[in-house]
């Protein structure tokens, strides 16, 4: 049993081992990536720089140094839109608090570029709670939040300028109506005449409905005398009938062959 657990604590500690090796054996070779991925951004030739903090990224996804350069590269390519993403993995994955306002500034000249003012000026905040001495941050902070109240000052015009031109709109429907009809007084006649001779068919329904109608009840002489005439018609039909029924008898229920 002393020899079982002597062979299993061997393997665990040579599985650490190993592990750390090959860890060890990434963490150089996403260092080498980055160190190309300098030599290329030095020469400017940003579009193969990323390439190469990508392929670091790839071996050690937690490299700040490969994140933050890559950044950068895709800033000067002026990719603003892959360059946050990879400034917010940096603010992520630093522990130091001035790798994280150097992010955070970047991010926000990058939404400064986008015009994205809000977002720059949130992103200006974070590094300056990181690094609070840091004036060009200060000073772009400023930049950003005149540029985003102007945006919202803007904003706010178009609305009112909206809203005024639906009511000048409104009121120019308006005046045209009026106009037209000034302008062509026989249609303006023709409306008035319609308007009289609307009041007057009100007028002639509302007297008929005045006219004294027969209670309920009470019929009139006239109406009585038909009834009357309907009640012998109808006694005369009633009387042929039977008189037809008792002349043909009962019919016979016959069988029938199934």
């Amino acid at each position: 049993m002393k020899r079982n657990i002597i062979t299993f604590t061997f393997f665990m500690v040579s599985g650490i081992f190993f592990a750390q090796k090959d860890s060890i054996a990434l963490q150089r070779e996403a260092r080498k990536y980055v160190r190309e991925g300098n030599e290329l951004y030095k020469k400017k030739n940003y579009s193969e720089a990323t390439v190469s903090y990508k392929k670091a990224l790839e071996k050690n996804s937690a490299y700040k140094k490969a994140s933050y350069n890559m950044g950068n590269a895709f800033y000067q390519e002026k990719n603003y839109k892959e360059a946050i993403p990879q400034y917010e993995l940096t603010v992520k994955t630093a522990k130091d608090k001035t790798e994280k306002a150097e992010a955070f500034h970047n991010m926000g000249n990058a939404h400064m570029e986008g015009k994205n003012y809000q977002g720059a000026v949130d992103a200006f905040k974070n590094a300056l709670r990181n690094n609070p001495s840091d004036d060009e941050t200060r000073y772009n902070l400023a930049v950003a939040q005149k540029l985003l109240d102007k945006e919202k000052k803007q904003n706010k015009d178009k609305d009112k300028d909206k809203k005024d031109k639906g009511k000048d709109d409104q009121k120019k429907n308006k005046d045209k109506k009026e106009g037209e009809d000034k302008k062509d007084p026989e249609k303006k006649k023709n409306k008035n005449d319609q308007n009289q001779n609307k009041n007057k068919s009100d007028k002639k329904d509302e007297g008929k409905k005045q006219q004294p109608k027969p209670r309920q009840g009470k019929m009139t002489p006239q109406q009585i005398k038909q009834l009357l005439e309907n009640l012998n018609n109808e006694e005369k039909k009633t009387q042929k009938k039977l008189n037809v029924k008792k002349a043909r008898g009962r019919k016979v229920k016959q069988e029938k062959d199934w």
